[in-house]
């Protein structure tokens, strides 16, 4: 059923059978808590061993789309494309289904966007669905779209929760080829009659394995069920699990399966433990090596919203320049913490777990776990976030 591509990557594509055998979501999903192994959270990064270089069989100026697209990808600074789209973006030009196994961080982001934008301005009629997790990854692709697109006339609608649905709305009704969003928002504007998914021929279901855990499958599958019954379905995932296969079966035409999963944890990031003793306040100990010159731009995860908001205000009396994100903050302010975080306005950014898939934040010198993840994969997921782009990162992790 599936036609499997494996990336000539610097790193082992993981390879894929049929069923669930290569989900790590199950295997991982004993561990909680305090009842993780801690030695899983001690590793050192490896140093001294180049990685061989990823050659593509070809440059982006040699692909079969518009020389505007070509302009708009070479201003980006964008030349030889990675291994995932090395690999996806002809499948994808060529009208075929694909499933892209990729971690966060591979590029897979312009691996759909460029030949879906291309796919539209030669078809003005077009219009592309893109299905995310959560507001801050329909954000991050939206600035990722506009950038490829905005001497290019074609225009996109951000639809998420938390943010005005009246303005999402107006901006439906005016010119677009694009629709971002989060599963219950675009649920609530078909609802409300201002948006028909059957005039879309395309859609990106962007980190699928994480919409499953966060309970929207059956939203995902109504979603696909009123899109355009012929249709072009890029379903992308950091894992395969029993539950995307079914997906995938009932909704994807012989798909392509490319894989370009990399190993669980990067090899450039440095692993520890920090132990708290019982007379020791954790603040106090996160204290004394936040005021550490190495420590320049470091993500603090949180297992509650009121813990995150309860240790900024900490940071903040003891000088620190420190914002929070969490699921209950205002859309708005969400926005804010991180632009401003990206930006290095604030170098420390404490956060529960919804920051720590998919979002892109550059040079994360560290990340602390100020308390334990609840899963293994969380960890990984939250470590992620340093190590990024061929640096060195740190990631320590608050044991009592």
């Amino acid at each position: 059923m599936y036609k499997k591509t494996n990336a000539r990557s610097s790193r082992a594509g993981a390879s894929w059978k049929k069923g669930p055998r290569n989900n790590f979501r199950s295997r991982n999903r004993r561990f909680s808590g305090n009842s993780i192994d801690v030695s899983r959270f001690i590793s050192k990064a490896e140093e001294g061993r180049p990685a061989p270089v990823f050659t593509p069989r070809y440059s982006f100026s040699d692909l079969a789309i518009t020389d505007a697209l070509k302009g708009a990808i070479a201003k980006r600074g964008f030349f030889a494309p990675t291994p995932i789209q090395d690999q996806s973006i002809p499948s994808i030009l060529a009208g075929k289904d694909v499933i892209g196994l990729a971690n966060t961080g591979t590029g897979k982001t312009a691996a759909f966007l460029i030949p879906m934008i291309h796919k539209i301005l030669s078809n003005r009629e077009e219009k592309l669905l893109i299905v995310v997790p959560t507001r801050e990854l329909a954000i991050q692709i939206q600035e990722e779209f506009l950038a490829f697109a905005r001497t290019l006339r074609i225009f996109s609608v951000v639809v998420v929760g938390g943010a005005s649905i009246g303005r999402q709305i107006a901006d439906l009704r005016s010119r677009h080829s694009v629709v971002i969003g989060t599963p219950g928002r675009i649920k609530d504007l078909i609802s409300r009659k201002v948006l028909d998914l059957s005039r879309f021929g395309s859609v990106v279901l962007d980190e699928a394995d994480r919409m499953l855990d966060m309970g929207f499958i059956n939203d995902v599958r109504m979603l696909l069920s009123l899109v355009a019954k012929k249709r072009q379905v890029l379903l992308f995932s950091a894992t395969f699990g029993a539950e995307i296969e079914n997906l995938v079966r009932k909704f994807l035409v012989d798909p392509e399966l490319i894989s370009i999963t990399t190993r669980e944890i990067s090899k450039q990031i440095d692993q520890d433990i920090v132990r708290v003793s019982v007379d020791k306040d954790k603040v106090e100990v996160l204290h004394e090596l936040l005021i550490q010159t190495k420590f320049q731009k470091v993500l603090v995860f949180t297992r509650t919203k009121h813990g995150a908001d309860k240790l900024t205000h900490n940071l903040y009396q003891r000088g620190f320049k420190a914002e929070s994100i969490h699921g209950d903050k205002p859309h708005a302010k969400r926005q804010r913490a991180l632009k401003m975080f990206k930006e290095n306005f604030v170098n420390i950014l404490v956060a529960t777990d919804v920051a720590a898939r998919g979002l892109d934040i550059p040079n994360v010198s560290h990340v602390i776990n100020f308390d334990l993840p609840n899963t293994y994969e969380d960890y990984i997921h939250r470590i992620g976030r340093t190590g990024r782009a061929n640096q060195k990162g740190t990631a320590l992790t608050f044991v009592n």
